[in-house]
């Protein structure tokens, strides 16, 4: 299957695959600028979508892994990651941290460990889907997995 991956997805597989992750990488037909084009690729709900949002906290990465029904509280995330200011971050920034684009950062295969809140709302759902390193690949998995193979902190988000 890594052969018809795109590069970003061939670490983020390999990532996985360290980490005991079972759940494939599935390229999609077309990208997925939203949760609800996710969700409508994959045969989900929206909720099932775990967005990855990278903020810039205090001028360090931090990984947000929300709910696709959800929009981030950057006070309350701020508050909850004992930084004083969280913004969105620029692409370049995102490219940085990760090594990969917006709309397909995957909650793993960064180059240096990346600080992670999971958003709860995730855990309602028997499986979500991750970004797999690339706008076009995602992957299935858990909240419970999202939290260990993430190092994640769950949280509320709004």
């Amino acid at each position: 299957m890594s052969e018809k991956l795109p590069a970003n997805a061939v670490i983020v597989e390999s990532a996985l695959r360290r980490l005991g992750v079972t759940g494939e990488i599935v390229v999609l037909p077309e990208k997925a600028p939203t949760a609800a084009t996710a969700a409508a690729q994959v045969g989900c709900e929206v909720g099932a979508i775990a967005n990855s949002l990278i903020f810039d906290a205090d001028g360090g990465p931090l990984l947000v892994l929300t709910s696709g029904a959800h929009r981030v509280d950057v006070e309350l995330i701020a508050r909850t990651a004992g930084v004083q200011r969280v913004r969105r971050a620029s692409p370049e920034f995102v490219r940085a941290a990760t090594g990969q684009p917006i709309g397909g950062v995957a909650p793993v295969g960064h180059p240096a460990p990346v600080p992670t809140l999971v958003d709860n709302w995730l855990s309602k759902h028997e499986v979500v889907w991750a970004a797999g390193g690339h706008p076009l690949t995602v992957f299935p998995t858990t909240f419970d997995e999202l939290v260990r193979i993430t190092g994640g902190t769950p949280v509320d988000v709004e």
